[in-house]
């Protein structure tokens, strides 16, 4: 084999690298290294004249392949691919050894991580030295969208992509569009009515000619890569035709069943058929299957007598629809952390104690007390009512380690509005800190603090419970250091919000990456902060992180415009680094076929045969394999092997 020419560049990354490893000395051992023609150190590789100075010496010293020793790959990896590409390298030629987040940052010895960045590096360009010469494979795509979750973010995405012209598919797993925005009273900081604001986007999106709306629909599974996924979805049967039916109630008022009704929080209650609220998207009734007395057989029936125009249909099954996309949002929201993981606020057992968002249906026109804010026990007006704080939030040792962004400010909106619909009632807030960093809301808080009389007590509330038809609120101002006690006719509770229920499960479909607290995590928390580290799958609202409705909006914005930039190429660019077989090899063993996450591998023939589209490269057909029979191009065992051996060395 003939040896190459490689060069080596050592970025100081300012003192991110240069304050823990010595990087002339990194530069020198790799001057000593075989093959290497070529070695320099510069203070930031990445600007202007660093890239300048890489591209001058492939040019000047003849470099077959180069490694640049600086940060992640996830960062600059194209960035310097790019450069040997200008410099008349193929760009694959270009190796990345992360010397910064793998050495520099998790090491404190100044030596230590020295010689541990001389070992990455030489493993680097051991690898370098048997790269191969790559192209791009060219993939066609499908200009279509898939949007998955109809809330806000959902709604403001898919109005966006199909605005621009392109095809889009919004699924929602509920009988209606419209999310957890729709439950809300008003919105701070100017307090719009939400149902005002949201619901002639809710029509849009139903009219839309470049929207198919799927509701009380799910993603099942999901095959292919960016810009050519499959998608099934599963349409689970409403027994009502929307065609046909004419919101006429005469359904629901001779059904027999009731459960309680989820879109106001279980503060009221609903029939087996029913539609979730007066601006439901689509405008027709769902017969609730788990609910209803029976349909296999039918055990009622009632509601299908009542209906004059014929529109219940019992013999509705579910169907399952395959789709073809080119790209993926993800908006699947959020629920609030459960009360009942809240021992110490009642654990959801005692009376007239709400999560946020029942006070908000309390306070709702449209809500459980049309707009009058009543307890819950015995519909009187309270007088007193106690809003806490940081509810399972910014608790790492028992609950939500993080802090869930909007309570302070929803809190602040919800004691305004008790002060509005009860002027002569009294608002408490235990709050640790005000956290309000938006357009508009300092002031918002200093409102409800000063014009409304709001009091704010800064402290923890260490218990509550039933007593003498009140709740007794345990307490403590920290800023007196007296111990409070407040007997009160309602607490509002402002819960920790969590990812949605199922967002797990979406995750797994869609083999997109979670954060440690279980929000659907970015490629890069600064620079791609809404595409998921998938190709082609992108994220938008609370499913990433708790956020409020501009930023849902924006961020929903964000993706649909990474989307619509997408789509709107003729072909994409398939990285080559991908598994390739050995026939000499192979024994047909499926082995690799069934390792293989992306189902980029089958049989013919009996030997295996990789669709280069789908490889993502991951090599975990190549460990899998006991014959060697298939590798990953420029990750090949002989490569791991020597990398392996300048580490030991």
């Amino acid at each position: 084999m003939t040896k190459k020419r490689t060069g080596v560049f050592v970025c100081h990354c300012g003192n991110n690298i240069a304050a823990t490893v010595d990087v002339t000395k990194v530069k020198d051992a790799m001057a000593n290294e075989e093959g290497v023609v070529f070695s320099q150190d510069y203070v930031y590789m990445c600007s202007d004249p660093g890239q300048n100075s890489v591209i001058d010496a492939i040019k000047d010293n003849n470099l077959d392949n180069v490694v640049i020793s600086c940060c992640s790959p996830n960062l600059h990896e194209k960035t310097f691919r790019d450069n040997a590409k200008m410099a008349g390298l193929n760009s694959f030629t270009c190796e990345i050894a992360n010397i910064r987040e793998q050495c520099a940052w998790v090491h404190k010895d100044k030596d230590e991580a020295t010689a541990k960045a001389i070992k990455i590096s030489r493993s680097a360009v051991r690898r370098a030295g048997r790269d191969q010469a790559l192209e791009p494979i060219a993939v066609p795509v499908t200009r279509k969208a898939l949007v998955i979750g109809g809330g806000i973010a959902g709604i403001q995405a898919a109005l966006d992509i199909a605005n621009a012209g392109v095809e889009v598919i919004l699924v929602e797993k509920l009988a209606t569009i419209g999310g957890h925005m729709l439950q809300l009273s008003e919105t701070f900081p100017t307090l719009d009515c939400s149902q005002c604001i949201l619901s002639p986007k809710m029509v849009e999106v139903s009219r839309h000619p470049k929207i198919k709306l799927m509701t009380y629909s799910e993603v099942q599974e999901v095959s292919g890569s960016v810009g050519n996924f499959k998608v099934k979805i599963l349409k689970k049967p409403t027994y009502v035709d929307p065609e046909l039916c004419k919101i006429c109630d005469d359904c629901a008022s001779v059904c027999p069943v009731v459960v309680p009704n989820e879109h106001d929080l279980g503060l009221t209650a609903r029939r087996a058929i029913h539609i979730p609220f007066a601006q439901a998207i689509p405008a027709s009734y769902t017969l609730d299957e788990s609910a209803c007395l029976g349909l296999n057989p039918v055990r009622c029936g009632k509601c299908k007598d009542a209906c004059d125009v014929g529109a219940i249909n019992y013999d509705m099954q579910p169907q399952t629809i395959t789709e073809e996309v080119g790209a993926i949002v993800v908006a699947t929201g959020f629920d609030l952390y459960a009360q009942e993981h809240m021992n110490e606020m009642g654990g959801g057992k005692v009376e007239d104690v709400l999560d946020g968002l029942q006070f908000e249906r309390l306070c709702s026109a449209s809500g459980a007390t049309k707009g009058h804010v009543l307890r819950p026990s015995d519909r009187t007006v309270p007088k007193e009512v106690v809003f806490i704080q940081c509810v399972g939030s910014r608790d790492p040792a028992q609950h939500c380690a993080y802090c869930s962004k909007i309570c302070c400010m929803y809190t602040a909106k919800h004691a305004r509005l008790y002060k509005h619909h009860v002027p002569d009632g009294r608002a408490y807030v235990f709050y640790i800190d005000i956290r309000s960093g938006g357009k508009g809301y300092e002031e918002f808080v200093q409102r409800a603090m000063e014009d409304d009389g709001t009091i704010y007590l800064r402290g923890r509330v260490s218990k509550l419970y039933r007593k003498n038809g009140k709740v007794r609120v345990l307490g403590t101002d920290t800023l007196t250091g007296q111990n409070v006690e407040i007997d009160a006719d309602m607490v509002v509770l402002a819960l920790a919000m969590e990812p949605s229920k199922g967002t797990g499960e979406i995750a797994k479909t869609l083999k997109i990456g979670r954060d440690k607290d279980g929000f659907l995590a970015e490629s890069h928390p600064k620079l791609k902060p809404v595409e998921s580290v998938t190709a082609g799958i992108f994220l938008a609202g609370c499913a990433q992180a708790p956020k409020d409705i501009p930023e849902t909006v924006a961020q929903a914005g964000a993706a649909a415009s990474k989307v619509i930039g997408l789509l709107s190429q003729p072909t994409l660019s398939h990285a080559p680094t991908v598994a390739r077989v050995r026939n000499s090899h192979c024994s047909g063993c499926e082995m690799c076929v069934t390792a293989c996450p992306y189902n980029a591998i089958h049989l013919e023939h009996g030997k295996a045969v990789v669709n280069e589209v789908l490889c993502e490269g991951c090599g975990s057909c190549s460990a899998t394999c006991l014959r060697a029979a298939i590798e990953v191009k420029n990750a090949t065992a002989l490569q791991i092997h020597e990398m392996i051996e300048a580490c030991l060395a």
